[in-house]
């Protein structure tokens, strides 16, 4: 049996905001990537750039700033000299972590598909 309700155009509309709303803050081919890198504790600029590899150090600064701006991620400097900077996920930023999972079950499916 087929449980599926049809939607109207504005219901449709209302349900794709939210998502829209992720895909802006998600969108692009780095920021999973960098918060996968962030999964398991805080990391140095260099440690993510090497942990991701071909990414330039002024997009991995870029993408970082608009993480830290959307609370995905927080960015700690410690008083040292040489400066010590660190990075690590948020609360909020760790939420995320099931819809890795359930991107990485597709990717296994979808590619053993193609």
């Amino acid at each position: 049996m087929d449980k599926r309700v049809k939607l109207g155009e504005k219901e449709c509309s209302l349900m794709l905001i939210p998502v829209k709303d992720a895909l802006e803050v998600l969108a692009g081919k780095w920021k999973l990537q960098i918060i996968i890198a962030l999964t398991f504790g805080k990391k140095r600029f260099k440690e993510i750039a090497r942990e991701i590899g071909g990414i330039s150090d002024k997009m991995l600064s870029k993408e970082l700033k608009e993480m830290e701006r959307h609370q995905l991620i927080v960015r700690t400097v410690y008083d040292a000299f040489p400066p010590v900077v660190e990075y690590e996920l948020t609360p909020h930023g760790k939420t995320l972590h099931k819809l890795i999972d359930s991107l990485r079950a597709w990717g296994n499916i979808h590619r053993k598909k193609i």
